[in-house]
């Protein structure tokens, strides 16, 4: 299935700024089953656009604006393709609990099995894994126990928009029994990780088709999470609805948490109030959306990378 992602994202000063420095990391991961053929990233006021890979194989671009500016607009298109993997089986040994507890021992997985910024234990966390009976994790395979889990914490949890903000702990969710699939995937994570299975974080895209649409696919970025299974891999389970990640997931960049994998992330120089439009439109498709008319001036400030200039971009990253 192909699908041109088109993401929209706008800052608005109150008074003019300068120096923006801003990472951008939208660029669709290329890996397994899905492919990223065309990326365009077109920025207003104009600017020179870097790139670099960081050290979870993510692809950021970064640039800067020293002078002044009111407003900054950013607008990324993808085309990205992602064929349908074999089903996995839901039936997997007991055993495979020590053959995971191998695994482990013999790969570097420290980092997503360690307590991260939006990822970690407390009070709260421990309360609600012994409700959903998450401590009880031999008592089932590691496969069942995720599916469990997944399940434990879409039930448990009721999606409301703007329940919670970017940078709020799990805490304010688990307080409030809702939130967003950003806190449904930390929940997890610090769940999955207390059952000492490696997990990880995933950003991306959710497209719903012609399904009763979740409020989590409109308009919005996506979360869930990639645990570790032994003999299968990374596999995506998404808590937010209570499904394994499927060819309708676009993944975009994965991390210990969202501090590692925000869309955008800067700093500028100025007091200003700043307010955020974010517009993001999944669709079908084998062609890249055409510009905004808006843009159709800035087209040589966008830069295109196919999949040979992605290959010679993270080498030069190497070097």
């Amino acid at each position: 299935m192909f699908y041109a992602i088109r993401h929209f994202t706008r800052y608005r000063y109150s008074r003019p700024v300068w120096q923006s420095m801003m990472e951008v990391r939208m660029h669709p991961r290329s890996e397994g089953n899905q492919r990223c053929f065309v990326f365009q990233l077109s920025v207003n006021p104009r600017a020179r656009i870097f790139g670099y890979t960081d050290s979870y194989g993510n692809l950021v671009h970064h640039f800067d604006l020293p002078s002044r500016h009111g407003q900054l607009t950013i607008i990324t298109d993808a085309l990205v393709n992602i064929e349908t993997q074999p089903s996995i089986s839901e039936v997997m040994e007991y055993g495979a609990w020590q053959e995971l507890e191998d695994l482990v021992e013999k790969k570097d997985y420290w980092d997503m099995l360690m307590p991260s910024h939006f990822a970690r234990s407390s009070p709260e966390l421990e309360n609600l894994a012994l409700e959903i009976g998450a401590t009880e994790r031999k008592r089932r395979s590691p496969l069942a126990f995720l599916l469990d889990i997944t399940a434990a914490v879409h039930r448990t949890f009721k999606y409301v928009k703007k329940s919670t903000a970017v940078n709020s702990p799990i805490e304010d969710a688990l307080r409030s029994r809702q939130g967003v699939c950003q806190d449904f995937a930390h929940i997890m994570i610090a769940l999955v990780r207390n059952a000492r299975i490696p997990c990880r974080y995933v950003s991306g895209y959710l497209y719903h088709g012609g399904e009763d649409s979740h409020p989590s696919a409109d308009g919005a970025t996506h979360a869930w999470v990639e645990a570790l299974l032994p003999g299968i891999g990374w596999v995506g389970f998404d808590p937010t609805t209570n499904r394994l990640a499927d060819e309708k997931h676009i993944r975009t960049a994965i991390g210990r948490d969202y501090a590692d994998v925000p869309p955008t992330m800067g700093m500028m120089k100025g007091k200003a109030e700043t307010q955020l439009q974010v517009r993001v439109r999944v669709t079908p498709s084998q062609a890249v959306l055409p510009p905004d008319e808006e843009f159709a001036a800035d087209e040589e400030w966008s830069q295109f990378l196919d999949e040979t200039e992605q290959s010679h971009l993270a080498e030069a990253q190497q070097q």
